[in-house]
């Protein structure tokens, strides 16, 4: 206590300074007193910022691009009067605060001070603004509470312009409101997870991953020499900046080339990403980035859920439609929101999802992996099967390729499968057999052979070897036959079903007699056992078609009457059970115009497969391979007919179509190859 003081008589104090309070008399207990606050002369003045007042994280000297970002950042700030808020946005570890401390440093001539605050919470904005205080008048230091520093702080940018501010890693818009609505001039550049909520206060800049040949300078210029597979290493990596140079500091420190630290990554990714060299922030690290954004949407557990779904497909063109069924549609949306608004996400206008690979890694990881790969199997597996198209099979080849050889489950099998079926119709049916013959393998092994699965998948095999090995084909399918009887018994569903098989294989083989006979017992055997409006009954009924058909263009002028009746009754049948656009049905229509052709009536076949086309729908992004069929065999009635012409202009744009669509296929060649020959066969006389 400075100064002296003295007092006299009874109950007197004597006090030097300041007395906040003070108790006396005979019920005293206490006596409290504070020192007086003596402020110096300066703290009664805002001052002016001594020069090259800078304070940026020496961040810069790992830079690499960025070019329109930076030039992005110019044009925002060039505008002049009243303040400028720009808000740099995008996924943990993408470089926003890197892009910022680059920019930031090439501007310290033209604004000052130049001030970097960390502003993760708002007490750290706080701390952020007493330190500017302090470096405006250090004599502030011991005088004033963190709390009046801080306001200090935000008088003096009130009332001074030309500075530049950078609050660093914002977790909320809320955080920064108040600070925003107080300043009239100056200069904000904010960096943030947070994609939304920057409305009526900031412009915003998103930044994404890097371009391969900067992630690949990135990583080599902390690793310190070229080296081979980085490129690959930066792809696997999705070029995300934290995580190229999370692997260049460990590959350098631990003396790995990039191949190892691949390998190291692909077999546990979470440990991989959350290790880091020795001196780095541990904090800096691609899982810790991530996890504490995870964190901030715990109270949306939805979100991480998709999160994990979406994991285990391919990271761009997730359709949202896909992800709907985890959730009533508020739900969803609202998940889906929280994810892209702290950037973990990416939402299109095409109804789209894209997620960074190393999300993608880091979400594949955990307790509940296996339980998350079989609900993203199930929910591609439950897409309907007329929706199956390129983009499908995007995301089912890699799901497929995530479970290869660590989740053997029926899951996994049936997408398996499944992949096949979808090659198979597409011109692929190499790739087919190769995925139908491991299905049967792994489910052999898995399930056993009496499996329902194994049996599908056997089925499966037999109908992609049929014309290499059809000895091998019958063999399969009549052990199915036996296999369903002894396990399931005679009269069930997938006992019916393995001989419908059969039949139509026996038919495709060439035998026309033992294929119908079969085909026709079992759709006999299957009505009296099923009733007469089961599934499959008219399964089996469109073999029994099939063979009718074969059997009307082996001997027309015996069968083919009969097998036009046999077909139009089954076809009525078919249309009354299973409505007029179902598969059967349009089976049906084809082997009717089939036999119509057969007997000469080609008005009539012309007709069957015109309205077979009216009806038949192409999944999208899927070869129309059907379709292409059916206005093949029209070209042909049109030529048998009578209809050069007609023919003629139906052929050449079928041909440019085949040509745009199938090139480079098998199947392909062998339509333009047909084609083309009717071309010719049909061309006028004065073009030869």
């Amino acid at each position: 206590m400075s100064g002296a003081a003295e007092a006299s008589g009874d109950r007197s104090i004597a006090a030097a300074g300041s007395i906040r309070q003070a108790v006396t008399g005979d019920g005293a207990v206490a006596h409290y007193t504070e020192r007086s606050l003596t402020l110096p002369p300066e703290a009664f003045e805002l001052p002016q910022a001594p020069p090259n007042m800078v304070n940026l994280p020496d961040r810069a000297g790992l830079f690499v691009g960025r070019r329109p970002e930076l030039r992005s950042l110019d044009t925002a700030f060039e505008r002049t009067g009243g303040v400028v808020v720009q808000a740099v946005h995008g996924l943990g570890g993408i470089g926003k605060s890197t892009l910022a401390a680059k920019w930031a440093a090439g501007k310290t001539a033209s604004y000052n001070p130049v001030w970097w605050i960390t502003a993760v919470t708002p007490l750290e904005i706080e701390s952020g603004l007493a330190g500017l205080a302090v470096a405006l008048q250090p004599a502030l230091r011991d005088v004033l509470s963190q709390e009046a520093l801080a306001e200090r702080a935000v008088q003096w940018l009130g009332t001074h312009t030309g500075w530049l501010l950078v609050l660093d890693n914002v977790s909320d818009p809320v955080d920064v409101r108040p600070l925003l609505g107080r300043i009239a001039g100056g200069r904000f550049l904010i960096t943030t997870r947070r994609a939304t909520g920057w409305h009526g206060i900031a412009e915003t800049l998103p930044v994404d991953v890097l371009g391969p040949a900067e992630a690949v300078e990135l990583f080599e210029r902390i690793y310190g020499d070229p080296a081979q597979d980085v490129q690959e290493l930066c792809g696997e990596l999705g070029c995300l900046p934290l995580a190229v140079e999370q692997a260049a500091a460990y590959c350098a420190e631990a003396r790995i080339i990039p191949r190892a630290y691949l390998e190291l990554l692909a077999r546990s990714p979470e440990r991989v990403l959350a290790n880091t060299a020795e001196g780095v922030d541990g904090l800096r690290t691609v899982a810790r980035v991530w996890r504490v954004t995870m964190d901030r949407l715990a109270d949306t557990p939805l979100a991480e859920t998709i999160l994990r779904v979406i994991a285990w497909w391919a990271p761009d063109g997730i359709p949202r439609a896909y992800v709907a069924p985890l959730a009533d549609e508020s739900d969803i949306t609202e998940a889906l929101r929280r994810l892209a608004a702290h950037s973990m996400i990416r939402l299109h206008e095409d109804e789209t999802i894209s997620v960074h690979r190393l999300v993608q890694a880091i979400s594949r990881t955990g307790e509940d992996a296996a339980e998350t790969y079989e609900e993203a199997v199930g929910l591609l597996l439950g897409r309907e099967q007329a929706m199956l198209g390129s983009v499908w099979i995007t995301h089912a080849e890699v799901l497929a390729e995530h479970g290869h050889g660590k989740m053997a489950s029926e899951g996994v099998l049936l997408l398996t499968i499944a992949v096949g079926n979808w090659y198979a119709t597409n011109l692929s049916p190499g790739r087919a057999s190769e995925l139908h013959e491991a299905a049967m393998t792994g489910a052999e092994r898995v399930l056993g052979p009496r499996s329902p699965i194994t049996l599908l998948a056997r089925q499966c095999v037999a109908h992609r070897c049929r014309e290499t090995e059809p000895g091998r084909a019958v063999r399969l399918l009549t052990e199915n036959v036996a296999v369903a009887k002894r396990v399931f018994g005679r009269n069930a569903r997938r006992t019916f079903n393995a001989r419908t098989s059969l039949a139509r294989l026996k038919l495709n083989l060439g035998d026309i007699s033992g294929g119908l006979s079969l085909a026709a017992r079992n759709a006999r055997r299957a009505e009296r056992a099923l009733g007469g409006d089961d599934p499959v009954i008219l399964a089996a009924d469109a073999v029994v078609a099939q063979g009718w058909r074969m059997r009307a263009e082996s001997d027309p002028d015996r069968y083919a009457v009969r097998a036009a009746a046999e077909i139009e009754r089954l076809l009525i049948k078919a249309i009354r059970v299973d409505g007029a656009f179902s598969e059967t049905v349009l089976d049906l229509m084809w082997e009717l115009g089939g036999v119509r052709e057969t007997t000469g009536d080609l008005a009539g076949a012309i007709r069957m497969t015109q309205e077979y086309l009216e009806k038949y729908s192409v999944p999208p992004d899927s070869m129309d391979l059907s379709g292409l069929t059916a206005r093949v065999r029209i070209v042909q009635l049109l030529v048998d007919a009578g209809h050069p012409q007609q023919a003629r202009e139906l052929a050449i744009a079928l041909l440019a179509e085949t040509e745009q669509e199938l090139a480079g296929s098998e199947v392909g060649s062998r339509f333009r190859d047909a084609l083309a020959a009717l071309v010719v066969r049909i061309a006028p006389a004065d073009d030869t």
